[in-house]
């Protein structure tokens, strides 16, 4: 009988040590495999990862044999235009009229611009003498316009043109050509279109200020400079009575050294 309780004991601890360790070995595959398929994710994450360097792409310019014409860059769609392109509107983007080429003007050519004829001659001058040029502005011309334009005039313009338009700026001061005098007759009559064209592509001397002057700000510097000639006009018409500072101008340059 002892033996019999003995040999049941034993079958207890056996049957428990067996059933522990079926439960530790069944922990341990069940995390195996948790941890060979974490892996496997890893390793196939790590192989799909790309550097951007290393990215897939088509460098422009380069040759490649992918496509027929042998050039990597596509040329665009068929009358595809650039964001912030579409200029239509000519007269505002160009200053010049709708529809008009330039003309052959028959007048004198400096590198200030086409001159007055001589009484007589029945060259044209003003607007007759750039007849592609727009005569009035392609916007509504407010206060707020021309404040703008003479902030932007400062910046750009009065170094050699002046802060009274009278061609005499700082530069000019200093030894540089002489700048054309926004008061002279010439360019009093000019029409608006005729500066836009000088400022886009320059003139003369001046190179172009197109790449720091959007369009809007090219005609309300346009705006400004006709606001100092008819400032600077109505000074010159004051009668000879009247007080000397109600004719102040922009003190002349030295003759030494311009034009």
């Amino acid at each position: 009988m002892w033996k019999s309780e003995e040999q049941t004991a034993d079958g207890r601890r056996q049957t428990a040590g067996n059933t522990f360790l079926r439960s530790l070995k069944s922990l341990f595959e069940s995390r195996l495999v948790s941890c060979l398929l974490l892996s496997a994710v890893c390793l196939l994450t790590f192989a799909c990862r790309r550097d951007m360097q290393d990215q897939p792409k088509m460098k422009p310019f380069r040759s490649t044999v992918f496509f027929r014409d042998g050039l990597s860059t596509r040329p665009p769609i068929e009358g595809t235009v650039a964001r912030g392109f579409l200029k239509t509107d000519t007269e505002f983007f160009t200053g010049k009229k709708a529809g008009r080429t330039t003309a052959a003007v028959l007048t004198a050519q400096t590198p200030a611009g086409p001159q007055p004829a001589a009484a007589g001659t029945g060259a044209p001058v003003g607007a007759a003498a750039y007849p592609d040029d727009v005569e009035l502005f392609p916007i509504p011309v407010t206060k707020d316009v021309v404040s703008r334009g003479k902030e932007r005039y400062e910046i750009y313009c009065s170094a050699c043109h002046g802060l009274t338009g009278n061609g005499d700026g700082m530069i000019v001061r200093r030894g540089f050509r002489r700048a054309a005098s926004f008061n002279d007759d010439r360019l009093r009559q000019a029409p608006v279109g005729h500066f836009f064209d000088a400022i886009t592509n320059g003139w003369g001397a001046m190179p172009s200020y197109a790449p720091q002057t959007p369009a809007q700000d090219r005609w309300a510097i346009i705006a400004y400079i006709r606001a100092l000639q008819l400032s600077q006009q109505s000074q010159t018409n004051q009668p000879a009575q009247a007080p000397a500072a109600a004719t102040t101008h922009s003190p002349s340059p030295q003759a030494g050294g311009h034009q």
